[in-house]
């Protein structure tokens, strides 16, 4: 019996635990990646850990996120960022080099090795042949210094493609018709694996682009094997020695299976508020567009920009839209300007905005009230654009240039004077002089600190843990709800005690007040609770709020960890339908906890309002329980040194 090739890069890194399916292991950290927004809070736990040089192969640090300088608070943490980085070892990206993935797949990923983000699209490495998973920043601290990373051995599921996508059709529709047919909850606790003679057809910018969006389904990650168009680019980016070949056996096994046809693809748009809510867009065509955003770290490549620099070429867009664009990296945006395709687009009326993330996480260009905008980008969940009436249209490239110009949902399998293949440069530009190494002379460097960075929160060894129910969530509940992450607040990545004052303000505003009122308490929600970005100030903000425990229907991997990482407890009904019978303002008491979480899976919570009892799990390692018994992952460091 055969490997997968996930099988084969994670047991090339393991170092504690059995690859049995649904048990804990422990592998070794290659690569790390860290972004602005949750960068400083990686870079201040790092410092925490006392540890002087990073220990991975390489580590890199990218301003993509925070663009926008409004006061000093983003500058500030730049600056934070570039020292703390030079001082220890870390490579830092500075702002206009582009977004971290798209830069990381160009510049620095290497097939077959380990890169863990502290970005939930960090899986875009798999379009190289990476296991590439997103975390939170104290994970990513924890690796950059040399520490193990805990996943559960996931299941492994083979999305076969196979034909041909035809003119018109992206590999972001092929993205679209997986979350179609698994959903935004199909890939937890599994890794996406793209196999079949489809997988040829596709360059490593639309491999890129399927495997960054796999984020989308809740998977620990995605990976295309690296075989010859692999090799291509790595060459074509002047870094050939870093190809190996790598794919799956012919005789592996998977757990399950989802074949793709891509000659039948058509174009897909994923309506709003869910990246899974996906049609045709001939079902959906028509709709009158305000505003078109092409760019992210989902398809701001170059393949994708030249394609819609083809589709807007003498033409101008509708005079209703407001058509940005923003390159996923430098090198990107050079090349385009070097050929003349960036003076096509901005002939045709798009305004172009700086390689950054912009617009995909609220960073400007918020639409209108009540508008619809087509857009790129990942997710669409409501109000992540800056604008909760807003509807937001998850598009390909093509489908919004087109779009664009005829001011509707328009399918690019309408255009029929254009040809919409482009070949692969045979070389990129491959200038680095925007990314700085570290220091030679560590000893030397200061660390900048500005006022608006506070420490952040830690928590206490568990004893008790009881308290209120303080907000009752529903389903698929979002770390974009959990903690806001708009152009406002952005600036304040640093400052958990300020940003603990919006905690959850977008399903209950008065949230925060109530939680200081009551000294802290529980949070009550539903399924796949914590979708969405690997920000862990979605647990840090709610433990300076004093949040004990979060008891819900299910969680969402990431946050999951992140809260265990802060010392609140992650339980889980047994009995869903127990979630009806409690109120805001129920107390709850967990009991004999400290007990039970040292050696049970299942606790008991006492409704004391109205005399229930609850059966609860609690699905953790023997190395969570210790943190959890200690307050959180620094405390558990710490008891260790």
């Amino acid at each position: 019996m055969g490997f997968t090739l996930t099988e084969k890069v994670l047991k090339a890194h393991l170092v504690e635990g059995e690859m049995v399916k649904g048990q804990e292991i422990g592998i070794r950290i290659d690569q790390t990646l860290t972004q602005d927004s949750t960068g400083t809070m990686a870079y201040l736990q790092f410092e925490a850990m006392g540890i002087d040089q990073a220990k991975t192969k390489r580590s890199v640090a990218y301003i993509d996120h925070n663009m926008l300088q409004q006061g000093f608070e983003n500058a500030d943490d730049h600056k934070y960022i570039q020292t703390v980085t030079h001082k220890h070892g870390i490579y830092f990206s500075k702002p206009g080099n582009g977004i971290c993935h798209q830069v990381h797949v160009e510049r620095f990923g290497v097939p077959g090795q380990t890169l863990l983000g502290s970005d939930s699209h960090t899986p875009t490495g798999g379009g190289i042949g990476m296991i590439a998973i997103g975390a939170g920043g104290l994970d990513v601290a924890v690796a950059m210094g040399g520490g193990t990373y805990y996943i559960t051995m996931p299941k492994v599921v083979n999305v076969e493609l196979i034909g041909k996508l035809k003119s018109g059709v992206s590999a972001k529709d092929i993205i679209l018709e997986v979350l179609r047919n698994l959903s935004v909850k199909g890939g937890v606790g599994k890794v996406i694996e793209y196999t079949g003679e489809g997988v040829k057809s596709l360059s490593v910018p639309e491999r890129a682009t399927i495997t960054n969006m796999g984020a989308e389904l809740g998977a620990t990650t995605s990976i295309f094997p690296s075989d010859e168009v692999t090799h291509a680019f790595l060459k074509a980016q002047s870094r050939e020695a870093d190809f190996t070949p790598l794919t799956a056996d012919q005789d592996a096994v998977y757990d399950e299976k989802l074949t793709i046809n891509l000659d039948e693809l058509e174009p897909l748009v994923a309506l709003p508020h869910s990246p899974d809510n996906v049609k045709t867009v001939s079902e959906a065509a028509g709709v009158k567009v305000d505003q078109v955003a092409i760019g992210s770290c989902t398809n701001g490549s170059y393949l994708d920009l030249m394609k819609v620099a083809k589709i807007l070429k003498g033409k101008t867009v509708h005079k209703d839209v407001s058509l940005v664009i923003a390159p996923g990296s430098k090198q990107v945006l050079t090349m385009l300007a070097a050929n003349g395709a960036l003076a096509d687009l901005v002939a045709a009326g798009a305004r172009i905005l700086e390689s950054g993330c912009g617009p995909c996480i609220g960073m400007g260009q918020a639409p209108a009230t009540d508008a619809i905008s087509l857009r790129t980008f990942n997710r669409n969940f409501k109000g992540r654009c800056g604008t909760t009436s807003a509807g937001v249209y998850l598009v390909s490239p093509e489908t919004a240039a087109v779009s664009a110009l005829t001011g509707v949902l328009t399918s690019p399998l309408t255009i029929e004077d254009i040809d919409l293949t482009i070949e692969m440069p045979e070389t990129f530009v491959a200038n680095d002089n925007m990314v700085i190494p570290p220091s030679t002379s560590p000893n030397e460097v200061e660390v900048v600190r500005g006022p608006n960075i506070k420490p952040f929160p830690l928590n206490k060894v568990l004893e008790t843990c009881s308290g209120k129910v303080l907000i009752k969530v529903e389903d698929n509940i979002t770390t974009d709800h959990i903690m806001p992450s708009n152009a406002s607040l952005l600036p304040f990545r640093s400052n958990v005690p300020y940003l603990a004052k919006f905690c959850l303000t977008p399903c209950d505003e008065s949230f925060p007040e109530r939680a200081v009122e009551n000294g802290g308490g529980i949070i009550v929600g539903g399924d796949n609770y914590g979708q969405g970005s690997s920000r862990e100030h979605a647990a840090l903000a709610p433990l300076q709020l004093g949040i004990r425990a979060v008891l819900t229907k299910s969680f969402a991997r990431i946050h999951k960890a992140n809260l265990i990482n802060s010392g609140i407890l992650p339980l889980v009904f047994v009995n869903p339908e127990d979630y009806d019978t409690i109120d805001v303002m129920d107390e709850l008491d967990i009991l004999d906890v400290k007990a039970k979480v040292e050696t049970e899976d299942y606790l008991t919570v006492r409704n004391t309002t109205k005399g229930l009892d609850y059966n609860v799990k609690l699905e953790i390692s023997d190395r969570e329980r210790q943190m959890l018994l200690l307050g959180g992952k620094i405390n558990m460091i710490k008891e260790a040194q």
